[in-house]
């Protein structure tokens, strides 16, 4: 049986199985006597796959890039791009600010930016401004009386929570050049991470000193399901993968000192 897997490592240094592949042969065909009828007229039993890529690649999106706001979703993957709150203290303010915004609205929209314009008055700004950060929509534009003075608006990323005055005109395409920003950016951010907590280990001894510190261990294995349980038992540890690309140099297993054909991944999971 062959499997394949993206094998992502969180914030915490833990690792999590994002998606999985597996050819399953005829194993449990057998076991469920699931039959087909094949070109010959004869019976056999199916040949089966199993991909697991569903709700656990969610799981790893959340829990790659978010913090204690809440969630942070990178631009591509967010449902709504942009959320735009009006603030105003009465209605003939509202009214205009409505009328200020719509354009945006049209622009942010003919270059394929989704959006959200919540101009429902039952909600204080405040509170909007909370829930579409713990939502984590990417991009927040706030809109005032002031700014229908000044022909500017206030836009606030949701990767770095940083603030800034733009000018009105012109704002689609300002808002598409800041959501690449900050696509690119959470990119950086999670790979940058995950390289500097990728491990090269020689030594049982040293293995177990620094597998605490969670990370991605790369380390020879003699391919025994024997020393892979020793060293779940001893340190909590797995093997998470072996990966396809990168050093195919031989060694010697960090256990047991047999031959090894290259490093495996070994790291605590959830």
């Amino acid at each position: 049986m062959d499997t394949y897997c993206i094998e992502a490592l969180m914030q915490d240094g833990k690792a999590l199985q994002s998606g999985t592949s597996h050819f399953l042969g005829q194993n449990f065909a057998k076991a469920f006597d699931v039959l087909f009828t094949n070109k010959d007229n004869q019976q056999e039993h199916v040949w089966a796959t199993s991909w697991g890529v569903s709700t656990r690649l969610m799981g790893a999106l959340i829990m790659t890039h978010s913090d204690d706001q809440g969630l942070v979703l990178p631009p591509k993957l967010a449902p709504v791009q942009v959320a735009i709150v009006p603030i105003a203290k009465n209605g003939d303010q509202l009214a205009a600010i409505d009328a200020y915004v719509q354009p945006m609205v049209d622009a942010l929209r003919a270059k394929g930016i989704t959006v959200k314009y919540d101009n429902d008055d039952k909600r204080k700004p405040g509170w909007k401004f909370a829930e579409y950060e713990f939502k984590g929509y990417p991009v927040r534009i706030a809109v005032g009386p002031r700014d229908l003075e000044n022909g500017t608006v206030e836009v606030a990323r949701r990767d770095t929570l940083e603030k800034q005055v733009m000018q009105a005109a012109g704002i689609a395409d300002k808002v598409l050049h800041l959501l690449q920003a900050i696509q690119d950016n959470l990119y950086r951010k999670a790979l940058t991470m995950r390289e500097e907590n990728m491990h090269a280990v020689d030594s049982y001894a040293e293995f177990k000193d620094r597998i605490d510190q969670g990370g991605f261990f790369l380390a020879h294995w003699d391919g025994t399901p024997e020393t892979e349980e020793q060293v779940k038992n001893e340190t909590k540890a797995t093997i998470r993968c072996i990966p396809l690309t990168g050093d195919k140099t031989p060694g010697k297993c960090m256990v047991t000192g047999r031959p090894s054909a290259q490093r495996v991944i070994f790291a605590r999971a959830y």
